[in-house]
């Protein structure tokens, strides 16, 4: 680690003092570009280092450089973030470099430009390959990055508890066409939820996957699915190009990463609605938001003919948290909305404020709410009773459910 940190010094130590923000950046680029293989090979074999440490101690994310680590290396271990005592303090440049180290000439370029970047890494353990989502961003002129491990196996989907009507809707045996949404706050395990949904169609139905994600994630092996996989950025120039040129490769399911902007919603809504079973994630916190995000989006306009082109083709939408567990890790808490009859008629008539109803008194079908789900695991004995309530949607629902205070 010693040998390390000196060979990063002799490189700072190269840096004028007169270079300022991307400038200084594309200095230390450029002083990046000039190590020597046995230099470059020592930074790297440090930095794996960080992260086979990282995943020793079971962390889900590991965060260094940027002004706001302070040159400390944080891992976030089971919900909570916190720097690594144990590993040395290094300068803002000193942190530069050995990002920068990891990056080709290209993603350099790329961060330079865009002021942030994001892409996947691997790193071998033997015979173990350990994969990571990265981000590289600033934070007052200097580079911070953050890494998020990629489960390396997958969760069988019968661990999630789904109802059989949901499992009807996810499933390309069940149903071929159709939007299916899996909802939530970065760090939500969204990815986990949907690689498990796609894992259990691959090996149920033959068909064709089609995933666009940035990075990729998981790399599914294919079994009864051929299962394509598209990082934006390196393999397609986009979500929507990808998306498009989809529909031209003979697909059953389109998995599209995230519906980040109104051009991939609106291409999203228009490949499901050419009979293709798609799915996707948003960043909100409940079914109800995920539909009026949705909407919300396109111009106001164009939101008529998109909400019912959306109650159309919605299946299913699984909004989900990660919740504080007693025995200190993590248990997933998760609402479900099935596109009923009654549903699509409140999407339509734009009453989607009617909705929550309609899941609190649907669970025969596989519904369910977030506060209904936060008393299973209260009552069961997972979480506890200000766990529950500091991560429901609608507190005084949840109050009312566990007889706290009386129903309105």
């Amino acid at each position: 680690m010693e040998e390390t940190i000196s060979v990063i010094r002799q490189i700072v130590a190269n840096l004028p003092d007169t270079s300022l923000g991307v400038e200084r950046q594309m200095l230390i680029g450029n002083l990046c570009l000039r190590q020597s293989p046995e230099e470059r090979m020592e930074i790297k074999t440090f930095f794996d280092g960080l992260l086979r440490k990282m995943a020793g101690k079971a962390a889900s994310d590991i965060d260094l450089g940027g002004y706001g680590s302070q040159g400390k290396v944080w891992f976030r271990i089971y919900g909570s973030k916190k720097p690594d005592p144990e590993i040395p303090t290094l300068k803002l440049d000193e942190c530069n470099v050995l990002i920068q180290s990891i990056l080709m000439e290209r993603q350099r370029q790329f961060l330079y430009e865009n002021r942030n970047l994001d892409f996947s890494y691997t790193v071998m353990d033997g015979e173990v390959m350990h994969r990571f989502r990265a981000d590289v961003y600033f934070d007052l002129d200097q580079i911070a990055l953050n890494m998020r491990a990629i489960n390396q196996t997958i969760r069988p989907y019968g661990g999630f508890g789904f109802h059989p009507g949901v499992t009807r809707a996810v499933s390309l045996q069940h149903t071929k066409e159709g939007m299916i949404l899996v909802t939530g706050i970065t760090g939500s395990g969204k990815s986990t939820t949907l690689d498990a949904i796609i894992d259990a169609n691959n090996h149920s139905v033959d068909g064709h996957c089609v995933i666009i994600a940035s990075p990729i994630e998981y790399v599914h092996k294919s079994d009864r699915c051929i299962v394509r996989h598209r990082e934006v950025g390196r393999d397609v120039l986009s979500f929507k190009d990808g998306s498009v040129q989809a529909l031209r490769q003979d697909p059953d399911i389109i998995v599209i990463g995230e519906l980040r902007d109104p051009d991939t919603i609106l291409t999203a809504l228009e490949i499901t609605d050419s009979g293709h079973k798609v799915f996707s994630t948003l960043h909100t916190s409940s079914a109800v938001e995920s539909i009026d995000r949705i909407i919300g989006e396109v111009l106001p306009l164009e939101q008529d003919r998109v909400r019912y082109r959306l109650a159309d083709i919605l299946q299913c939408v699984i909004s989900q948290k990660l919740v504080p567990s007693v025995d200190r890790k993590r248990v997933l808490a998760k609402e479900v909305m099935l596109a009923t009859p009654s549903v699509r008629a409140a999407i339509k008539n734009n009453n989607t404020g009617e909705i929550y109803q309609m899941m609190s008194e649907s669970g025969e079908q596989g519904m369910n709410t977030m506060e209904q789900d936060l008393k299973r695991l209260y009552l069961s004995k997972k979480i506890t009773l200000d766990t529950a309530m500091n991560f429901a949607n609608n507190k005084r629902r949840l109050q009312q459910i566990l007889n706290l205070v009386a129903a309105d």
